[in-house]
């Protein structure tokens, strides 16, 4: 299902600007390691003018 949800957001960024004025996408990935174990953190954002619209997904 994370799966899924992160192709389809990814997908959405890819078509960004493709009809109007253009759309800044955005992804930044974060991988941890620590005494609990390690994680690992995505961050998907479009911005348009002063307007930014993102998801993040932790693992």
């Amino acid at each position: 299902m994370r799966i899924a949800v992160v192709l389809t957001i990814l997908s959405l960024v890819a078509a960004c600007g493709a009809d109007g004025p253009p759309i800044r996408p955005s992804v930044t990935t974060t991988v941890g390691v620590g005494s609990s174990g390690t994680h690992a953190h995505t961050h998907v954002s479009a911005t348009r003018g002063k307007w930014t619209l993102g998801v993040g997904l932790g693992l």
